[in-house]
């Protein structure tokens, strides 16, 4: 099997990139996606990766969202509509739905970004599955949360920093849930859709189980023989202390806490009905991979 991808310099490209090591994979950078797509290699499928990351540091042009998830998007799902490829995978993001979740999120939910990065995967969506797909094709939109692996430098590292240090997490009396997934049954599902064929469509993609934040601390500290230290403060005085961040902008305040003890909980149903197979990784077990990875790193001669 040959496979044309792109972001393969990425965090998922290089783990996909390691775990498909028995496929034919081209890799596709940005100055080949920027130039004439006919000359790219003959093959049976595309992964699309490469896209604009969230920002949340809010620094980012918003049109450089549009311009590489939908624009670009665009343009790759039309060069595979006229190649001999048959497969088109679209990794795209859970924030195409929504940015908040009350309850579980299943593909019925009913699309609503409220951010120029959600916006402009969904417009990616809905362009895929506007075309009109000739026979014998198939494309697939996945739809991952929060994805956590080895090399992975998002907002674990920085809570598995904070956790070493031996620092009290604060806000463990906010009983939140949230869906992660490992990289690992992202780069399965990913082997499973280029082996298999199943109905076209949108899927979720997200671990079996949802993790409270305080499952993640005890994980994280578990994971380098720490105890995990949860300071259960009254929710409403934290709730006080964010309003008056507010008003004197403290590093707390309450959009901030809102982000840090907010439930997101995915359903990864769809996928594997569709697929028929049990993920090969836990939640735990995939986090306390992620967590011995970041141990690794900054203790390199252990």
């Amino acid at each position: 099997m040959i496979v044309n991808l792109t972001g393969g310099s990425g965090f998922v490209g290089k783990n996909l990139l390691a775990y498909l090591s028995s496929v034919e994979l081209h890799q596709i950078d940005r100055i080949a996606l920027a130039g004439k797509l006919e000359d790219l290699f003959d093959c049976d499928a595309f992964v699309h990766l490469a896209g604009k990351a969230h920002d949340l540091k809010k620094t980012s042009n918003p049109e450089e969202y549009y311009k590489v998830n939908y624009e670009l998007t665009k343009k790759l799902y039309d060069a595979f509509l006229t190649s001999e490829a048959k497969k088109f995978i679209f990794v795209s993001s859970v924030k195409a739905a929504a940015d908040s979740v009350e309850g579980m999120l299943t593909e019925e939910h009913e699309s609503n970004p409220q951010t120029d990065y959600g916006k402009s995967k969904l417009m990616a969506e809905q362009y895929i599955q506007a075309q009109k797909l000739p026979d014998g094709k198939s494309f697939y939109i996945l739809r991952p949360c929060m994805i956590h692996g080895p090399g992975n430098k998002g907002n674990l590292n920085l809570l598995y920093k904070f956790v070493q240090k031996g620092i009290p997490y604060p806000l463990a009396a906010f009983e939140n849930k949230r869906s992660f997934l490992s990289v690992e049954n992202l780069c399965f599902v990913i082997r499973q859709l280029l082996e298999n064929n199943i109905l076209c469509g949108v899927y979720n993609v997200a671990d079996d189980e949802p993790l409270s934040t305080n499952d993640v601390v005890k994980i994280l500290a578990s994971s380098s023989n720490r105890k995990a230290k949860l300071w259960k403060i009254p929710s409403k005085l934290i709730k006080d202390i964010a309003y008056v961040g507010d008003i004197l902008r403290f590093p707390l305040n309450s959009e901030r806490l809102q982000k840090l003890t907010e439930s997101y909980v995915v359903s990864n149903a769809k996928i594997r009905a569709a697929l028929g197979v049990e993920f090969p990784i836990s939640a735990d077990k995939g986090l306390t991979v992620t967590a011995k990875s970041f141990n690794t790193l900054l203790h390199p001669e252990k």
